[in-house]
């Protein structure tokens, strides 16, 4: 018997920033769903997708345009392998959610939208993030010790119009934990800004794009296109989008929350309240590698569990009792 029986579960997929060398490689050795899971990624991409994620380098990993599918393959394979799992065959989620680029891998778990099309996807708007402003040009910071009120009113401070340089708020993930993007400029004076107001932490962010922001309009307008060509079915279990924070149950509704995600804001922290406080969840399993999800959504409603499933490792551990450890 699994410490998870009878919990409401939600998973929930990691984005950009959890990516690290040699991920899902032990899931890949242990369960032939993962094998065959990295195989299709390698053939619908034409490269070897897999080498890059076990092997590295690390540079060419974290270039966006592999980031983002490979993130995608990883999270993927360890949730097709859950059905394998012993003790995890049953686990059923009442809802899904994923943080950015996670929402496509939520997607595909939930059977809206196909690997191989969400593979495409992703790569395209990898490369369309990082086309949309010039290298040097764009850039973010992560704030600690700010709300969110806070964080835009500094942000607006900070952006000068008659410059051309504007930032705006483009990630919530947290109560106290926010992420600005805009021109380089702007995110300059932001950092400043709010090391004299007090901010308990303001850091730019080693990223090459000011992505969900209003600078990545280019790339909303070069995915418009291919993601309405794409076939998304309903999912069969409730997707909470990022733009909305509100569950989306038909594939249409998927699909335009995708278009509208790539400039407008990340609002995880709402997200992670519908699915406790909406949907009961008390259980939250981040499906990937990594422990960021697990962290920031345990802050954000303390009386939940939460663990990741980053190897197979960890879920033997979770499901006789134990909780993921935070990273870093």
């Amino acid at each position: 018997m699994s410490t998870l029986d009878g919990r409401r579960i939600a998973f929930v997929f990691p984005g950009q920033g959890s990516q690290k060398v040699g991920m899902g490689r032990a899931w890949a050795d242990q369960f032939e769903a993962a094998r065959r899971t990295f195989e299709e990624a390698d053939a619908v991409l034409g490269f070897s997708l897999s080498r890059l994620c076990w092997e590295g380098p690390e540079e060419e990993l974290n270039l966006t345009v592999n980031t983002q599918p490979a993130l995608l393959a990883v999270s993927t394979a360890i949730h097709r392998s859950l059905a394998a799992f012993p003790g995890a065959g049953t686990l059923a989620p009442v809802a899904v959610a994923g943080h950015s680029l996670g929402e496509y891998s939520a997607l595909v778990a939930a059977g809206a939208l196909s690997f191989a099309d969400a593979l495409r996807l992703v790569r395209l708007r990898g490369r369309l993030m990082q086309e949309a402003v010039p290298v040097g040009l764009g850039g973010m910071a992560a704030l600690i010790g700010m709300d969110a009120d806070q964080a835009a009113s500094l942000a607006a401070e900070a952006s000068d119009f008659e410059r051309g340089e504007s930032c705006a708020v483009a990630n919530l993930n947290g109560f106290v934990q926010i992420v600005l993007a805009g021109h380089k400029g702007a995110i300059d004076r932001a950092v400043a800004l709010a090391k004299e107001r007090g901010a308990k932490k303001a850091t730019l962010l080693a990223v090459s794009a000011p992505f969900h922001s209003p600078l990545m309009a280019p790339a909303r307008e070069g995915m418009t296109g291919p993601l309405r060509q794409t076939t998304f079915h309903d999912p069969v279990v409730p997707v909470v989008t990022n733009v909305d924070a509100a569950p989306v149950t038909s594939g249409a509704a998927a699909r335009e929350a995708l278009i509208r995600q790539i400039d407008s804001p990340v609002r995880w922290v709402e997200v992670i309240q519908w699915m406790a406080r909406s949907a009961g969840v008390d259980t939250f399993l981040e499906v990937g590698p990594g422990t960021v999800l697990t962290g920031l959504d345990r802050r954000i409603e303390p009386g939940t569990m939460n663990a990741s499933l980053s190897d197979p490792d960890q879920l033997r551990k979770t499901l006789e009792g134990g909780e993921a450890k935070e990273e870093g």
